[in-house]
């Protein structure tokens, strides 16, 4: 690994060590060592020396996974090679409303960006400040505006992918329309690196959001979240960005283990839902529109209390009780996640159904069920029945029930976090056989070696 210098490749285990495990410590093997290109040509020749070797190759953006795809397996023998140093935005187009960059852009980093020149992305998550575009990329990342703009496929036109023989293709068009063949960057969106090494991207934008208006509402249940996100979306149209639920018990969590965050009601609910309007034109009367909607649902008596924010300071409070969900869970002990997604409609069944499945495997499990109402993402958590250290060795019984319901309900196993290798024997379980081996298919065709992130997302 000379061409990439002594600061491109590590070896050291004091250097590796942040690169070796995934985000929840659940997944990760030492690897050989640590590549860390600084271009799409240094990628390309790793590749190469690692197919030469017969070595296996973990590409890892953020490392902020939840599922264990980006690192290496147990007992494999191969290199993680990090992207972050490939960090560079190439390009902003304003006119064609395009950005071009390389895969070690932090999302974050992009809004920042993105914001000076007056324009947006519309990819929002929690783990903005470290995730980066080529694992969005690579795990076809959704997050809280989805059902409005769609996951991170959609927002793709073009990408640059080092293959698994150290070729380079470069689809980096900018072109809304683009019929000409099959759809390969659509091939590389959520194939988690085990296709090809995504190393530039170029992104759609929007013209940046210029008014906005955010409320908390307080619920009785589920049910009338989803009548309200009914209302809501009938009202406010093309404006509504965004409807976030959590549960009491998610919230409870945050507040135990998050100092500065508040209750936002003097009375609890079980449920609660974050609604945002948002727009591009400035005169946009956002404030009254959520007023009229928040209205309609107070008078139908779907809504027990409701906040408007009145500033920025107050509209960053709103989405902290959210975003803190994780946070808060995490910090209260052992726990186990869930993400999977159902239609909209059997949202709340499905909710119930699940709750009294886990709990018939372990009366008094503690489940914390929060996520993106309108596009029916539930992140399915789950902790110890009060008193309890762990969960008394029932954990494979506890997730094949929730993923079960899942099933009966026409749901996804995977809605945003990907199969990593967490997933992998679960997806050959609840996919039909013919999707699975339509895959391997692809794998083999791709990588007949099966180098590139080997045990992820199919067995091959």
């Amino acid at each position: 690994m000379d061409r990439l210098g002594g600061a491109g490749f590590l070896t050291d285990n004091r250097d590796t060590a942040p690169f070796t495990r995934d985000w929840l410590n659940n997944y990760g093997a030492p690897p050989l060592g640590v590549a860390r290109p600084a271009s799409t040509e240094d990628v390309a020749a790793t590749v190469g020396i690692a197919q030469t070797h017969g070595l296996v190759v973990v590409p890892q953006g953020g490392n902020t996974g939840l599922n264990g795809g980006s690192v290496l397996g147990d007992g494999q023998q191969g290199i993680v090679l990090s992207l972050g140093r490939m960090n560079r935005i190439l390009s902003i187009d304003t006119l064609g409303l395009t950005a071009t960059v390389e895969a070690g852009v932090a999302l974050g980093t992009l809004h920042e960006v993105l914001a000076d020149q007056g324009l947006g992305f519309p990819l929002h998550l929690g783990s903005e400040g470290s995730a980066q575009i080529g694992g969005l990329v690579a795990t076809n990342a959704g997050g809280s505006h989805a059902f409005r703009f769609g996951m991170m496929g959609d927002l793709v036109l073009g990408l640059e992918v080092v293959l698994s023989d150290g070729r380079v293709w470069n689809g980096l068009r900018s072109l809304v329309k683009d019929n000409a063949g099959y759809s390969l960057r659509r091939l590389f969106c959520g194939a988690e690196g085990t296709l090809g090494i995504v190393t530039k991207a170029v992104l759609r934008l929007r013209p940046a959001e210029r008014a906005r208006a955010t409320a908390l509402l307080a619920l009785e249940s589920l049910e009338d979240a989803l009548e309200v996100g009914q209302r809501v979306r009938g009202d406010a149209g093309e404006t509504l960005a965004a409807l976030e639920f959590f549960p009491e018990a998610g919230l409870a969590l945050a507040l135990k283990h998050i100092p500065e965050l508040r209750r936002p009601f003097e009375t609890p609910y079980p449920f609660y839902l974050l609604a945002e309007l948002a727009t591009s034109v400035e005169a946009a009367p956002v404030d009254a529109v959520l007023e009229t909607c928040l209205g309609h649902a107070l008078e139908a008596g779907s809504v027990g209390d409701a906040l408007i924010a009145s500033n920025g300071t107050q509209r960053t409070a709103f989405w902290r009780l959210r975003e803190e969900m994780p946070e808060g869970q995490r910090l209260e002990g052992p726990q186990l996640k869930h993400d999977v997604s159902v239609p909209v409609s059997s949202l709340p069944a499905f909710v119930a159904e699940a709750i009294t499945a886990v709990n018939a495997v372990l009366p008094g499990v503690c489940v914390n069920p929060f996520g993106h109402l309108l596009d029916g993402n539930v992140h399915f958590n789950l902790s110890p029945p009060q008193g309890c250290s762990g969960f008394e060795g029932l954990e494979k019984g506890l997730t094949e029930a929730v993923y079960e319901a899942t099933t009966r309900h026409q749901g996804s196993i995977a809605a945003e976090h990907g199969l990593g290798q967490a997933k992998v024997d679960l997806a050959d379980r609840f996919r039909p056989t013919v999707e699975r081996e339509l895959m391997t298919r692809i794998k083999l065709a791709l990588d007949p070696d099966g180098r590139l992130n080997r045990g992820k997302v199919v067995r091959a």
